[in-house]
């Protein structure tokens, strides 16, 4: 298997989940509005960096997904008769 592309970042990096769930939460607490100035820049620049992770970590997991598609891809072979695959179907005979 292909490894981990977020093996870039830190051994004990938060997960996606993690990340996300904390990403929630501040949106949370900044709609709730009642941060000071000072602290709702701080984590407005905490959640723009969880959001930077997150994207980076969907990208890796997007190429996983794509490399295994072509894996797959490269194995299967439709079965004599198949009428899923174009130009073999009866009808067109």
């Amino acid at each position: 298997m292909t490894p981990k592309k977020s093996s870039k970042t830190e051994p004990d990096a938060p997960s996606f989940d993690d990340r996300l769930q904390r990403l929630e939460e501040i949106v949370g607490s900044l709609e709730e509005g009642g941060l000071g100035l000072e602290s709702a820049i701080e984590r407005y620049r905490e959640g723009v960096e969880l959001l930077g992770g997150c994207r980076e970590l969907l990208e890796g997991y997007r190429r996983q997904v794509e490399e295994l598609g072509q894996q797959v891809e490269g194995e299967l072979t439709p079965y004599a008769g198949d009428p899923d695959v174009d130009g073999d179907t009866p009808e067109e005979a």
